[in-house]
This record gives structure tokens, sequence and C-alpha cells, in this order.
């Protein structure tokens, strides 16, 4: 006999659970307790410091806190010595950037091409300087720097030049500690995507007598884009908020403040001068425009077709 049209199909999909679209969020919650703790509640606060009128006169409790709304970020917009800093910022973030991903990108095709042993020694030599704190780098590459007893110098048949008297000299000698702390991690990071690479992609390549620019330009690049997006990203947050190599290597900012930057400017109004709504005013400015920058980059990369 044969089987009826109308008979049911027995279906192959499994049935979905119910009641458990929650699970995942219970999985999350002890790190959104934390990130709430440590980041949006600070955040919180620095925002709203930022509307207050809020010196030392109110941490005291001689004077009650009052609320100022936009008066703080108008005083801040209407200072010259705020725009001043702020270019100066943006452009030494942007070489430090620069330089690092140059420096990190290089040093992974290296690792690529060479032995076991060297690449371990560059490996470790790289993580050396990466674990290495910030005042301890900027201290040493003070000393290096001396011009009275540093070996720099003396090799260069500098005498008794100061690095850290002029403008441009001062942030040179501090893009080359930022980057020099700064590479291995881009470095790690690239060498890692360029290993999961195919090699018959690179071979392949190789054969049709592509050169080493070539390959990287139009073969690593594209298949590494995600992770150059997220190593861009990071340094563009790392080098626009340095605090330390700046206050250590230059005193504070510099001679009559040419060398500040807005994490240094921050300070200075905050705890030098008391002027904490002040500070924290400058801080909420630096926060909204690393996410702008985030966000365009971010966004850039969707309308291109990339996943992240």
């Amino acid at each position: 006999m044969s089987r009826p049209r109308g008979g049911s199909r027995k279906s192959n999909t499994a049935p979905r659970p119910q009641g458990r679209s929650g699970t995942p969020w219970l999985y999350l919650a002890p790190a959104l307790v934390v990130l709430g703790g440590l980041l949006v509640y600070p955040i919180y606060q620095l925002g709203l410091i930022s509307f207050f009128q809020y010196t030392q006169a109110q941490v005291s409790g001689g004077e009650p806190t009052t609320f100022e709304g936009f008066g703080n970020y108008s005083a801040l917009f209407s200072d010259s010595q705020f725009w001043q800093v702020l270019l100066a910022t943006v452009l030494f973030a942007g070489a430090c950037v620069v330089s690092t991903l140059a420096v990190g990108c290089a040093l992974a095709v290296l690792l690529t091409r060479v032995r076991a042993l060297p690449r371990l020694v560059l490996m470790l030599a790289a993580l050396g300087a990466w674990a290495t704190p910030a005042v301890t780098g900027s201290t040493v590459w003070l000393l290096l720097f001396d011009p009275d007893f540093g070996p720099v110098n003396r090799i260069l048949g500098l005498g008794d030049h100061s690095w850290t008297y002029g403008r441009l000299s001062a942030f040179f000698l501090v893009l080359l500690e930022v980057v020099w702390c700064s590479f291995p991690f881009v470095m790690v990071t690239v060498y890692a995507g360029i290993r999961a690479v195919p090699s018959e992609v690179l071979e392949a390549a190789a054969l049709d007598g592509a050169s080493q620019w070539r390959i990287w330009r139009s073969i690593l690049t594209p298949m590494l884009r995600p992770i150059l997006t997220v190593v861009t990203i990071q340094s563009v947050i790392w080098d626009f908020k340095v605090f330390t190599q700046i206050y250590v290597m230059t005193n504070g900012g510099g001679i009559a403040g040419q060398n500040l930057v807005l994490n240094v400017y921050a300070y200075q109004q905050a705890f030098a001068s008391s002027k904490y709504s002040l500070g924290s005013a400058i801080g909420v400015v630096m926060l909204l425009m690393l996410l702008a920058v985030t966000l365009v980059y971010l966004r850039l990369l969707r309308r291109q077709g990339e996943e992240l």
C-alpha cells in the first residue's frame, strides 16, 4: 500500500531548550560586575565631577560644591594652551603609532625569516622590553642619553648635548622609549597572524616573482587586516594617553610646559593646581575622542566588509 500524501514527516531539527535565554548572562555576570566597578563607576564619577566646581576648598569642606553645568568645558575650550597641548598630543601619538606599527611589523616579518635560535633571542629581548615598567624604562633611557655620562652622546660625538632641553628632541627621545616598550605587542601579535597564513599562498607568490614588500602589501596585509585593526586601535589608545614617559623624561612636561600632552596637562590641572573639575573635564574630552576614533575606524572597516 502506498503511504498517504498527507502523512507527517519526521523533523530532524532538535527542539530548542526553553527558558534558557538568560543563561549566557549568568556566566557573564561576574565579569560585568567587575567591569562595572572598575570602569563604569569611575567614568560616571569623572563625568559628574566635571559638571561641578570641585577644588581644594570643596574637598576640605570649606565651601559647598556648586553645579557649574558646562562651565568647566567652556573654560577649557577657551584656553589657548589646551588647544596647543591637544595638537601636540595628536601629532605625538600619531608619530608613536606609525613608528610602533612599522617596527613591530618589520620585526614580525623578520621572525619568519630567521632560524630558531635568533628568533628565540629576539623574542626574549622584545618581551623583556615589554615587561619593563614604564618608570624603569624611562629612567634607563634618560641615563643612555644623559649629556654628561650617557654613552649615546659619546658614540655620536655630540659632547654635552641635552636631549631634553629642546622641544622636538625631547619628544623624539620620549617617542623612542614609547616605541621600545610598545613594539613587542605588535610584533608578537602580527607574527602569530603571519604563521596562521597558509604557506602555500606565500610560496606561490614567491614563485611568481613577488618581492617581500609586494607579498606584504598585496597578500599579508589584506589577510591580517583584522589583526592590524586591533593593534592599531590599541596603539592609538595607549599612545594618546601617554603619561609616565612624558612626566619622567621631561620632568613634568618640559621647560615652560613645552612637552605637555593631555594626560600630563590634566594631572597638572587636577593635582598641581587643585582644579579637580577641570582635570575631570579634560579626562572626559580624552575619553570621547578615543571612543570617536575607535568607532569611526570600526565603521569604515565594516563598510569594507571586514569581520572583526
